[in-house]
This record gives structure tokens, sequence and C-alpha cells, in this order.
């Protein structure tokens, strides 16, 4: 883009903000913002409005707005273009596919993918196709209908708000939607071959806080789709190296069909809880980031450098690329800094970078200004007055761990392994608190935005 039109927008997206800030104050004239305006386009730079952060005051979670309500048609819906093929009860799952199209904004999917928008889609779809053998007695589709059905999911949500582009953002193709290798797709064939009632009872209730180490309903969704998996082959026929990998990739897919199961015999709140608690589990194990190269870092730092001042500035530059990522919770930031670290150290730095350089774990997550959700299930919500919100965990000023060997932290389950004190978990308020942290989140997207033109 030529350097007039992008300096145009940058223009625009400030101003923007800017007014948003104003309808968001009780007394605030909007012609106030529109002084002055030669001198905003002729700064080369602008410093973010936020409040100085006070040390000796703990920070509270809020739920940063994303958009205010009056500028952005979130309520406006579009008609879905569907094939007419799907045969998915839509209705069943309403309020999953509502919470859905929160949870993937078109706007903010990218960032919100990992954590929120993509185990909620894979919810969604499971809930669908486990409602919907209510009717047919399968729990999977066939290749063809798997295909018109999960194109149909997509319009929908994206007729709501949702983005457009959730099958590669979510990497979820048509065979999601089908059993895949699993011999089994049959309801009652599923429940002549497993424990029915042992599985029902171990997810049932699930304990979203104790469940990630007890694996209760976990080992018991394993155990039905080893069953399943290994329905009609013999045990010797899976021998070999080859046919492991198959065995696992058989598995694999039938814990997808268990879970739709699932879906078909809980209540539709209990079955939204057990799968995205389950989920959480799995995504809180690992670090969803992506590190660049850490040669300046290793130049700047390593055993030979002196200059601690250059050394924070490589360390900070490195950081700031991962704070444009994704959203991560309190536990995969852990997991980040950790790994980091480890990269770190097998560059022969040997020194805590993360002490020296005033890292923290917030420095893991997009924003600069701190945004770590909490490591329980979480949803984006919706409000006519306070727009598209969720739930931050900001008391995160905690120092990155630098990890003491080569080799990343043992399970947090572990009750041996000193971690720092994690972040306290979301209070749930129902609203923003204070005037500039609702605006925190949409600033910093409106100034990520313009860099990139």
């Amino acid at each position: 883009m030529r350097e007039g039109p992008a300096l145009k927008l940058k223009y625009n997206l400030l101003m923007l903000f800017l007014l948003m800030l104003c309808l968001h104050e009780s007394n605030c004239n909007p012609s106030e913002y529109q002084q002055d305006q030669g001198s905003a386009l002729s700064e080369s730079s602008i410093e973010p409005i936020l409040p100085a952060a006070s040390p000796s005051v703990e920070p509270q979670p809020f739920l940063p707005s994303l958009a205010p309500s009056p500028l952005t048609p979130f309520t406006n819906k579009s008609v879905p273009r569907l094939s007419g093929l799907c045969k998915l009860n839509f209705s069943a799952a309403e309020s999953m596919i509502s919470i859905t199209s929160v949870d993937c904004l078109a706007n903010f999917a990218p960032y919100l993918a990992n954590v929120m928008c993509c185990p909620q889609l894979q919810a969604t779809i499971e809930v669908l196709l486990g409602q919907t053998s209510k009717e047919t007695g399968f729990l999977a589709l066939d290749g063809t209908l798997a295909k018109h059905c999960l194109s149909d999911v997509e319009q929908i949500l994206a007729s709501r708000g949702a983005s457009d582009d959730l099958q590669h953002l979510c990497s979820i193709h048509p065979s999601k939607l089908t059993e895949a290798s699993c011999p089994i797709r049959d309801v009652k064939d599923f429940e002549s071959s497993v424990d029915s009632s042992k599985l029902l009872m171990a997810c049932e209730k699930i304990d979203l806080v104790n469940e990630c180490c007890t694996q209760r309903c976990q080992n018991a969704i394993s155990e039905a789709a080893k069953k399943i998996a290994l329905s009609g082959y013999g045990v010797s026929s899976m021998d070999g190296a080859h046919n492991i990998n198959e065995q696992g990739s058989r598995i694999d897919d039938c814990e997808s069909i268990v879970r739709r199961w699932l879906a078909l015999k809980l209540e539709l709140s209990t079955s939204k809880k057990v799968l995205r608690g389950i989920s959480n589990c799995k995504l809180n194990q690992d670090c969803p980031l992506t590190f660049p190269d850490i040669h300046h870092v290793s130049t700047n730092c390593g055993s030979k450098a002196n200059n601690v001042t250059a050394c924070c500035i490589s360390v900070d530059k490195y950081v700031s690329h991962l704070q444009k990522q994704s959203f991560t919770t309190n536990l995969q930031a852990l997991n980040c800094a950790s790994s980091l670290g480890v990269k770190l150290q097998k560059a022969n730095i040997t020194k805590n970078l993360y002490n020296v350089c005033h890292v923290s774990l917030k420095d893991f997550s997009l924003q600069e200004s701190g945004c770590l959700l909490p490591s329980l299930p979480s949803d984006a919500t919706f409000d006519l007055s306070s727009g598209i919100s969720f739930v931050c965990d900001l008391n995160d000023n905690i120092a990155a761990p630098w990890p003491s060997t080569n080799q990343l932290p043992g399970s947090s389950c572990n009750k041996t392994t000193k971690l720092p004190a994690l972040p306290a978990a979301a209070s749930g308020q129902s609203g923003p608190h204070g005037k500039w942290p609702a605006f925190t989140l949409l600033f910093t997207a409106l100034l990520a935005l313009a860099t990139l033109i």
C-alpha cells in the first residue's frame, strides 16, 4: 500500500479509537476529539494512552471490551446460503451455535482461535452430530454429507458475525464429521461394544478443576475408544510399527465418536462443560506460540556479551513478536516461558534473561498491557451496552520462570514441582472495571493493524 493511504488509514484507526473512548465516557463531547487533527497527523509516533500501573495495588480481573455496541453492528444478521442437503439438527444446538459465533468473531478469531474459538467450534460440531444421531441412529456422516454440513455450519456462523474461514483457521475438514478410520458409527453398535454406564458415570459430573490431573473422564473416553477401535481386529493383526501407528490414529478417530455419543446422552449444558473441559486440559499442556530464530538474542546475550542494555533490547524485540500471535492462558504462558528458556539455554545462554530483562508471564500473550486468560474454559460474551468482552486474568505481574535444567518442567499436577504463584483465577465479574481497561484490547488491536499496513 502507498504511504499516503496507509498514513490515512492509521489516522482513521486512531480517530476510531478516540471516538469509541469518547462514547464510552459519560460526560464526553465528541467534538473535543476532533480538535488538533493536524498535529495528530504530524506526530511520527503515538504513545498508547494507558494509566500508569501502581505496583502497590494488585490488579483485578476485568472484561476488556472488544468494541462498544454503538459503533459495531454485532446484532446484524445475514441470511446464510445453505446447501439444503445437510440434515444436522441445528435447532438442537442453537445455544452452542450462538456462543461459537461470538467466540469466533471475525476480526479477532485468529487471536482467540487456540484458546476459545476452535475448542468451542469443535465442541459444537460434536454436539450437532450427537444430537442428530437421536433421529438418524448414526454418530457420523458420510463424506458427501460431511462436506455440505461443514460448509453449512460455517455459513450459519458467518451470518452471525463469525469468521468465514473457520475451516482453515481451526484445521477442521469434512473428514472430522465422518467416522474416519473408526470401525463403529452406529449408536446401537457403540452401546453394545462399551460399558456405557461406566462412561456416563465418569463424565456426567466432570470436575473442571481436577479433571486435568485425575483424568477421570478422559481415561473413560480413551478406554471406550480403544475397545471400539479394536472391534473386528485381531490383536496379532495390529503388530508392527506401521500397524501401531495405524492403531493410534484409529483410537483418536474413535475418541471423537465417543465424545459425540456423550453429546447424545448428556444434557446440552453438561455436554459443553465436558467437551470444553477436556479440550482445555489438552491445550494447557502445550505452548501455542511459534518461536522465531533466536540468533540476535544469542548474539547479544551470550557468554561473551557484556552489554546488558543491548541484550535486553534484543529480548524485548523478540518477545514483541510473540505478543502479536495469540492470547494464551496462564498455564500456556508458563509452558511458553519454559520452552523459550530451554531454547535459549541450548544456545549457551546461562544467565536468567527473564530476571535480567524483567520478562513476565503476560509477555507471552497478546497485547503488551497483559491479558492472560484463565486456564478453565471461558467464552466471549455479547452485551448490547458493552459489546464483545471476555474475562482476563490480570494478576499476572509474575516473573517468567527460568528453567533450572535443560528440560521442560514437570506437569502442574506434580505436587513436588515448585511453580511460581499462578495468576489468580478471574472472578467472573460482569462488566468492565474502569474506563481505560475496557479499551486496552481494542487499542492494541488497532495499533497492530496499523503496523501491518
